[in-house]
């Protein structure tokens, strides 16, 4: 597949949470079957659930001309800026927006002074696993393990920050 030439990616607002729950719905539907119901529940928020994390960190979405073709948050913790919740459209994969959604995660990491950007995700993601691999991306022994009762395991990518106060 060719990359997206008119690819965006920007700050979600919370008019687009019904959009974002759809697509993170739509984008792990066809792997239900290896999540138990409450870890797929848990990866596929609601849209008031989604409302909720603009005061947890940023959203964002990327969008091929104006649809919605993925999306990722981001909740900046002690440890580092934990990515979460990214999601590409299954007609969009391969195309260059997971490594978007991707680089802008570890530009705001960097301009915040974060040494550090890691997520969790379970074991039969294969292509999210191996873009986190490609990315620099590298697996963790500590956790969390489970999700729901569904396996994760945690990954991370060491940054050298490019300025910025932490928060």
């Amino acid at each position: 597949m060719s990359r997206m030439p008119d690819l965006v990616v920007r700050a979600a607002v919370k008019a687009e949470a019904e959009a974002i729950a759809a697509l993170l719905r739509q984008a792990f539907l066809e792997f239900e079957p290896l999540y138990t119901p409450e870890g797929f529940a848990a990866t596929t928020p609601t849209a008031e659930q989604i409302r909720a994390r603009w005061a947890e960190g940023p959203v964002w979405v990327a969008l091929d001309g104006v649809r919605i073709v993925g999306t990722v948050a981001a909740v900046p913790t002690g440890r580092g800026l934990h990515m979460r919740s990214m999601a590409v459209a299954p007609s969009a994969r391969g195309r260059g927006v997971g490594r978007a959604l991707l680089e802008q995660v570890e530009e705001l990491a960097r301009a915040r002074g974060f040494e550090r950007v890691f997520l969790s995700t379970t074991p039969f993601l294969h292509d999210a696993i191996r873009l986190y691999q490609g990315a620099g991306f590298v697996r963790l022994e500590e956790g969390p393990h489970q999700l729901g009762g569904t396996p994760l395991f945690s990954m991370e990518k060491g940054l050298r920050a490019a300025g910025g106060a932490k928060g």
